[in-house]
């Protein structure tokens, strides 16, 4: 953990305005994942896993559910095609590959021709190897609650999304690291991907500890009309734009209730549908949300609030460039810019684990 990323105080103090939110406070983690170079020992996104060489390397067996988008391309790709991209300014001329890039682009052109003349069946057909997605040491993020003696998670998924939900299949892992002797030194990759936002760009994390609150659509009825009285913010002193005296709801939606981005714990991020309990399949005990995978980690205009502090300047800046966009460092892209939500069993974490979209 080599940086440093906080949260910047917000607007106004959300149990001195609303005492009874308190408590619905719960404990979280932002990972504020920053393009970098971990290594297997580091808590990361799309990072390499400190994975058993002995273990097997966890496939997608769903090849008939994968949705095809006509999208062409291997990992190595989509990620030479970022390193391009980043480069890249209006007012030049086209970048150029450096001759590292040129050498693995080339070595990447051969392994997929040598894939596509084997023997069938066709490698579309056949188990795909996931992806790395998160790899969470407990050492950096205590939130996290592994069972027995484990001190690691580990979360992959398939580079394709599923029918009939439109989503990639994920797998979770939990594991001891002092276990793990030889290490899997190259695991195997997809042929090609789905889409290029299912291609996590390796991560680097500075985990943050907050304190969050529901989401409004989390909240009863009660307290929703309650947030919606602008008088009982007037009342509390709350410094509250009045621009807001006609929806006062939203300014709690933007700025007070549940953090954006890549965290783990905390508050759901509804919006695509209304609040959706998941429940365990084993012993049918209501299921709380782990990992949020998200596509940004905080929305343009007024959601730049929750930029951390040190990120100010870009998120102002809002920079457009292809490739150096401050709020999607991971260069992943869930559904339509939403959120992936990992969700497992409160009782017993090694029972089967959902995810849901929104």
């Amino acid at each position: 953990m080599g940086f440093i990323r906080t949260t910047p105080p917000r607007p106004v103090e959300v149990t001195a305005v609303f005492p009874e939110l308190a408590p619905l406070a719960r404990p979280a983690i932002r990972l504020h994942p920053r393009p970098g170079s971990p290594s297997v020992r580091d808590s990361s996104v799309g990072g390499p896993l400190l994975w058993p060489a002995r273990e097997p390397w966890p496939h997608c067996e769903g090849a008939d559910l994968h949705v095809d988008t006509g999208f062409r391309r291997s990992p190595t790709e989509v990620r030479l095609q970022r390193r391009l991209q980043s480069r890249w300014r209006p007012d030049d001329l086209p970048p150029a590959f450096t001759p590292e890039e040129e050498a693995l682009k080339e070595r990447n052109a051969a392994w997929l021709a040598e894939r596509l003349d084997a023997s069938p069946p066709w490698p579309a057909e056949c188990p795909v190897p996931m992806l790395p997605v998160a790899q969470l040491f407990l050492r950096d993020i205590p939130l996290l609650r592994p069972p027995g003696q484990a001190d690691l998670l580990q979360i992959l998924w398939c580079p394709y999304e599923h029918e009939p939900d439109y989503k990639p299949a994920t797998a979770l892992f939990w594991r001891s690291a002092a276990e793990v002797g030889d290490i899997l030194a190259t695991p195997p990759e997809p042929y090609e991907a789905d889409f290029p936002g299912y291609v996590p760009e390796p991560c680097v994390l500075a985990p943050e500890a907050i304190t969050e609150y529901p989401n409004s659509l989390d909240l009863s009825p009660e307290l929703q009309r309650m947030l919606e009285d602008w008088n009982r913010w007037q009342a509390a002193g709350a410094d509250v734009d009045s621009s807001y005296a006609e929806y006062p709801r939203d300014f709690y939606s933007i700025h007070l209730g549940n953090a954006p981005g890549w965290k783990v714990g905390g508050w759901p991020p509804w919006g695509r549908t209304d609040p959706n309990p998941r429940y365990c399949t084993v012993c049918e005990v209501q299921m709380v949300p782990l990992l949020t995978i998200a596509s940004r980690e905080w929305d343009g205009g007024e959601g730049h609030s929750w930029a951390p502090q040190e990120d100010q300047a870009a998120a102002l800046a809002d920079s457009s460039y292809a490739g150096q966009k401050p709020t999607q460092p991971t260069g992943v892209e869930v559904g339509s810019t939403d959120n992936m939500q990992i969700y497992v069993c409160p009782a017993s974490p090694e029972h089967p684990h959902t995810d849901l979209i929104q």
